[in-house]
């Protein structure tokens, strides 16, 4: 079984840092299969649904290999975070004309 390991970005909706600490281990989704009687779609993988989490890398890719699966892991990429306060709308030196 192919598994991927990855630490989760953080969402659209959040500011901070909320789940994006540990370190996901997921299934590879496979191809959804349509049934013939109802139409719909469905995959008899279960491994699907499962999403373990691990607080360091070496944690997850211990798993796999002991369980015997390939794994790929994705590093996550640098977060640049520029630091801002509200009192910077109000300073002297402010650039850039003030506008309501």
């Amino acid at each position: 079984m192919q598994v991927r390991i990855y630490k989760p970005a953080k969402t659209a909706m959040q500011s901070g840092q909320g789940n994006t600490k540990e370190w996901l281990l997921e299934s590879e989704p496979k191809p959804k299969e349509i049934d013939p009687l109802m139409g719909w779609t469905s995959s008899r993988d279960t491994m699907q649904q499962v999403k373990l989490r691990f607080a360091t890398v070496q944690e997850a890719t211990a798993y796999a290999e002991k369980n015997g699966w390939k794994y790929t892991v994705e590093l996550p990429h640098p977060r640049h975070v520029r630091p801002k306060a509200y009192a910077d709308n109000f300073a002297y030196n402010r650039i850039g004309r003030w506008t309501h």
